[in-house]
């Protein structure tokens, strides 16, 4: 059987130009509705095998022809953000996308004016607000839903997609995630807002779970009286969760206590990020009972750790080969020296956008002797002397990137730097963004001052 579901509307060439389009096609073509929908032919199960092999691009489009196709439309979305908690609560979302595995319930627990021009967007994350939300700068508690409306639908959910692997919500507590563990075996990964530290005895039924993202202070949406994550709730987590692979841990308070609980328990963690956190000093020392952790990322954190104590007491995680750290303040030597001295072992160091890093901070890298790829990038402070100090000492690099430090000048590269560059496998050398933008317009006339570039020429 041959399905046509559209025939060319002439055969010959249009001679009108592209914004003149040729019309007089249309006359040969009758639009009868009461002509056959040899579609209706298919089963369901073949139809949809069909629209599944067309571009995801065509699935919105394809689901405004008819009801049928809307239907089979739905049948094809695994993945869902929910803006509208009512969605959930009428039981909309299970007529119309059944087979959903991915569900992101975030913006829906926010209880703002949808109708708002004003939107807040804090990286990935964008609300509706209006002007009287904020509370001395945050989202004030009424403008969460009330722990007892997420939880209830948190068990519509795990009745109806008991297949599903990833799921985001806020201001979940113990019971809606004890459902959750119960009836959705497959659950991989969890993204918990706001939850507080009583909320992770929910997850510990979850045991195929491997990725946890909890949001706890983040400026101008959450604060610190809402909810927050302390060394209460990572123990719970590392009792609950011993097969974590990837842990991200965003505004949460914390120390050495709850990195060790987490580093003893979860034996098989192979990344830990730490975003904007507000651990207590200490914490560093807590990496050395990580014995699988592959990847360090420190992201817009203020400080490293406040006060990580003596050297000999830090340790040191001998399988760690990432570190990466961005748009973090690293102008206290104490503790970037201290966040080397544990990641000694490291392969990969990325520096991007970090405050304060000088040459006499950069220079305390050269305890990681065995680093192969270096990356800086927006790190204005250094200079060609303080990473030729740190680059020459290191004998198995074979990778550099330095891109928009401007601090950094090609004319200022020492032949024992360039014989370096000679033999790396991979260089991307572009620091001094300004003198690269003054060599590319040169002799264009552009990039002069205007009281120059504007003065009249004299007769």
């Amino acid at each position: 059987m041959q399905l046509h579901f559209y025939r060319p509307l002439s055969s010959a060439p249009s001679t009108s130009p592209p914004s003149e389009p040729d019309l007089t096609s249309f006359h040969s073509f009758s639009f009868d509705p009461s002509a056959p929908d040899y579609t209706s032919l298919l089963s369901d199960e073949l139809l949809l095998n069909i629209l599944s092999k067309l571009p995801i691009s065509q699935h919105v489009s394809n689901s405004l022809v008819c009801k049928r196709w809307l239907h089979l439309h739905g049948r094809l979305v695994y993945s869902l953000k929910v803006a509208d908690w009512s969605f959930v609560t009428s039981g909309r979302v299970f007529t119309r996308f059944p087979n959903l595995t991915d569900l992101d319930l975030v913006r829906s627990c926010i209880q703002m004016p949808k109708s708002s021009g004003i939107i807040v967007t804090h990286k990935t994350m964008s609300v509706h607000v209006d002007t009287h939300f904020i509370l001395d700068g945050f989202l004030e508690e009424t403008a969460l839903l009330p722990s007892n409306a997420v939880d209830q639908g948190l068990r519509m959910i795990a009745g109806k997609y008991p297949n599903l692997q990833r799921l985001a919500a806020t201001g979940a507590s113990e019971e809606g995630l004890l459902r959750i563990a119960e009836e959705c075996p497959t659950l991989q990964e969890l993204e918990l807002h706001c939850c507080g530290d009583l909320a992770l005895r929910g997850i510990a039924g979850i045991k195929n779970l491997q990725v946890v993202k909890l949001m706890g202070f983040i400026g101008v949406f959450y604060n610190s009286t809402i909810s927050t994550i302390s060394d209460i709730g990572l123990t719970l987590l590392a009792q609950g969760c011993r097969r974590l692979v990837k842990l991200e841990l965003c505004g949460c308070e914390g120390s050495y206590d709850g990195i060790k609980a987490i580093g003893q328990c979860c034996q098989m963690l192979e990344e830990l990020t730490l975003s904007e956190h507000r651990m207590d000093g200490g914490w560093l020392a807590g990496l050395s009972f990580c014995g699988n952790l592959k990847t360090l990322r420190l992201r817009s954190c203020k400080s490293i750790d406040k006060s990580p104590g003596a050297d000999e007491h830090l340790g040191s995680c001998l399988t760690l080969e990432e570190l990466h750290l961005q748009g973090c303040q690293i102008r206290d030597k104490q503790s970037v020296k201290a966040l080397f001295l544990v990641c000694e072992n490291v392969r990969d160091i990325v520096l991007h956008d970090c405050w304060g890093l000088e040459d006499d901070v950069f220079s305390l890298a050269s305890i990681c002797r065995r680093v192969k790829l270096l990356s800086l990038e927006g790190c204005s402070l250094l200079t060609i002397k303080g990473l030729e100090l740190v680059v020459l000492s290191w004998k198995e690099l074979q990778r550099l990137r330095v891109m928009s430090c401007n601090n950094i000048k090609d004319t200022e590269v020492t032949p024992e730097l360039a014989t370096l560059f000679s033999v790396l496998k991979e260089l991307i050398w572009r620091p001094d963004s300004r003198s690269l933008l003054s060599s590319n317009l040169a002799g264009t006339g552009m990039g002069r001052k205007g009281d120059r570039f504007f003065k009249r020429s004299k007769d």
